[in-house]
């Protein structure tokens, strides 16, 4: 009895390259195959149907901080961040045209209930951010009480999710809960444009 996984139907797993947090990889390489394992963070897969060249990012957002300038708070720029780069990345590597973008969106789960359902906030943010910035959104998997391991082939488009048990959920979440504690920052008050 063999114990290696089989790769779903219908995916070559070709060249592997694991999307952490805070990463965002684009390639155009016909092999490639970009992976993820989410909680309550998100990851975009941003393709060019075009150019035939596509990305993924993967961003944990934090608690909105209550700032009056911005509605999701001075710490959702950090996602308004991750997205500004897949998308400048992939415009830039690609066509360069917005109308040739697709783009998927995934993650956001409440997978710890002893917090306050950052997930929730999370996907709330990514289709608000992709709509203010006229993008349409082609397919998602938010929400949930579940972890999800995501694969996505850049050139072809396809994503496969396979949503994690509750004992797999448990280890994403003191994983997201250590790499937040470590990347806490001051942010400052002063007022900040991305463009």
């Amino acid at each position: 009895m063999s114990l290696a996984r089989a790769a779903p139907q219908g995916l070559e797993r070709g060249r592997i390259t694991n999307v952490h947090q805070g990463d965002c990889h684009v390639s155009g390489d016909l092999e490639a195959t970009l992976t993820t394992v989410l909680g309550s963070c998100i990851a975009a897969c941003v393709r060019d149907r075009v150019a035939r060249i596509g990305g993924m990012n993967h961003f944990l957002l934090a608690e909105q901080s209550g700032a009056a300038r911005d509605r999701y708070g001075a710490s959702a720029r950090y996602g308004a961040f991750a997205m500004e780069q897949l998308i400048n990345k992939v415009l830039g590597e690609g066509s360069g045209r917005k109308s040739n973008l697709e783009i998927k969106v995934f993650g956001g789960g409440n997978i710890n209930s002893s917090l306050a359902d950052v997930g929730a906030k999370n996907a709330e943010f990514v289709r608000g951010f992709l709509a203010s910035e006229g993008y349409e959104i082609a397919g998602e998997d938010l929400g949930g009480t579940f972890a999800r391991r995501l694969m996505f082939r850049p050139v072809q488009g396809r994503v496969f999710v396979k949503r994690l048990d509750a004992a797999a959920g448990k280890t994403v979440a003191r994983e997201e809960m250590a790499i937040a504690d470590r990347q806490k920052v001051e942010v400052s008050t002063d007022d900040i444009e991305l463009f």
